[in-house]
C-alpha cells in the first residue's frame, strides 16, 4: 500500500494504526523521523517521475493520498503545482499500474463557510470555498480531480473523504493553532456551530475507507457540533471580542508581518456556518468516532 504525505503529523498517526496490518510504502518529500522499521520510505516529490518507479517495482493494491500542501505563506503557484500536479501524477499511477483501491483525503472546507449555507451540507452541495478564499482553489481542484477519476475509472474503488476540522496535540493546522490561543479572537455578535474531528479518528476513517467494495464521496464528522463559545469554555480560554469590520484589515496586517499564523480569510470559519452531514458515511461504514466531544476538544492541548 502506498501512503503519500506520510511524514506529516496526520500521516504518522495513520502509519501507527496501519503499519502492523499492512505493508506500507511511504512517499513524502520530507523525511519520516522515527519511522517504524517495517515501513519502506521513499523521499521523493510527487510531481517527479521517480513516483512511477515506486509503483512499477512494487505490487501496489491500494493508495491513500493525503500528500497535500497546506501552507498559507507559500505562493499560489507553488500550492497549485504541488497539490494539483502531484495529485494528477498519483491518479495516473493508480490507473496505469492497476491499483484496485484509492482513498483521497479532501476536506469539508471545500464547501466554504458562508452566511447562505444551510444547516447541514450533504456531499452534493456545491464546492464554494474559493469564492471567498481564493487559495482554496487548488484544494477544490484536487477534490474534483478525485471525483472525476471516480467516474472515469469504475474499476478502481475510489473513496473521497471530506473530514471536518481535524484537531490534535501535534496538528498544526489553522483550527488547532487558533484554539490553542489563550486569548483568541471572537468576532462580536457571532458564535457559529463548529464541527471538529480528533486526528486519531480521522486516521481511523481512512483505514475504514479501505473496506472492500466501498466507493464514493463522504463527509466525515466527529462527535457532533457545539458553539464556538462552548469550546472556549472547555479549554479555559478568554476570547477577545473584536468587531468584524476591524478584524480583517487588522489580521491582514498582522499576517503580513508574521505576527499571526493564519490569513484573514480564515475568519470566515469563526463568523459563518459550514456544518456538514455525515449520515452517508455512518450508514455505509457503520463508523463512529472513538473520542467524545470533550476528548476531541481537549486534544488540542494534548490532554
Amino acid at each position: 500500500m502506498v501512503v503519500t504525505g506520510i511524514s506529516g503529523n496526520l500521516g504518522r498517526t495513520l502509519a501507527k494504526q496501519l503499519h502492523q496490518a499492512e505493508a506500507i510504502l511511504g512517499v513524502d518529500r520530507r523525511p519520516f523521523v522515527g519511522k517504524p522499521k517495517d515501513i519502506e520510505m521513499f523521499q521523493i516529490d510527487l510531481r517527479k517521475k521517480k513516483l512511477d518507479d515506486v509503483f512499477r517495482r512494487h505490487q501496489v493494491k491500494a493508495v491513500i493520498h493525503m500528500g497535500i500542501l497546506h501552507d498559507p505563506r507559500m505562493s499560489s503557484e507553488d500550492h497549485h503545482s504541488f497539490n494539483v500536479l502531484g495529485t494528477t501524477r498519483v491518479l495516473d499511477c493508480v490507473a496505469k499500474y492497476g491499483v484496485k483501491k484509492l482513498v483521497v483525503l479532501s476536506s469539508a472546507d471545500v464547501y466554504g463557510p458562508s452566511p447562505d449555507n444551510s444547516n447541514f451540507l450533504t456531499e452534493d452541495a456545491p464546492l464554494m470555498a474559493a469564492s471567498r478564499f481564493p487559495t482554496m482553489r487548488d484544494l477544490i481542484e484536487v477534490d474534483m480531480l478525485a471525483c472525476g477519476f471516480f467516474w472515469r475509472h469504475p474499476q478502481v474503488e475510489t473513496v473521497v473523504l471530506r473530514p471536518v476540522h481535524i484537531v490534535g496535540p501535534t496538528i498544526k493546522n489553522a483550527p488547532s493553532n487558533y484554539l490553542r490561543n489563550r486569548r483568541p479572537w471572537q468576532l462580536s455578535g457571532f458564535d457559529p456551530m463548529v464541527q471538529i474531528l480528533h486526528v486519531e479518528d480521522c486516521a481511523r476513517a481512512m483505514v475504514a475507507a479501505l473496506k472492500p467494495g466501498l466507493r464514493g464521496v463522504y463527509n466525515v464528522v466527529g462527535p457532533g457540533e457545539v458553539p464556538l463559545s462552548a469550546i472556549f469554555k472547555e479549554l479555559g480560554s478568554a476570547p477577545r471580542s473584536v468587531p468584524h469590520l476591524l478584524a480583517r484589515p487588522l489580521l491582514s496586517t498582522l499576517f503580513r508581518y508574521r505576527l499571526a499564523s493564519f490569513p484573514p480569510e480564515e475568519l470566515d470559519h469563526i463568523q459563518f456556518l459550514c456544518a456538514v452531514d455525515g449520515a452517508r458515511w455512518a450508514k455505509d461504514t457503520r463508523w463512529r468516532p472513538s473520542h467524545s466531544m470533550r476528548e476531541t476538544i481537549r486534544a488540542v492541548l494534548g490532554e
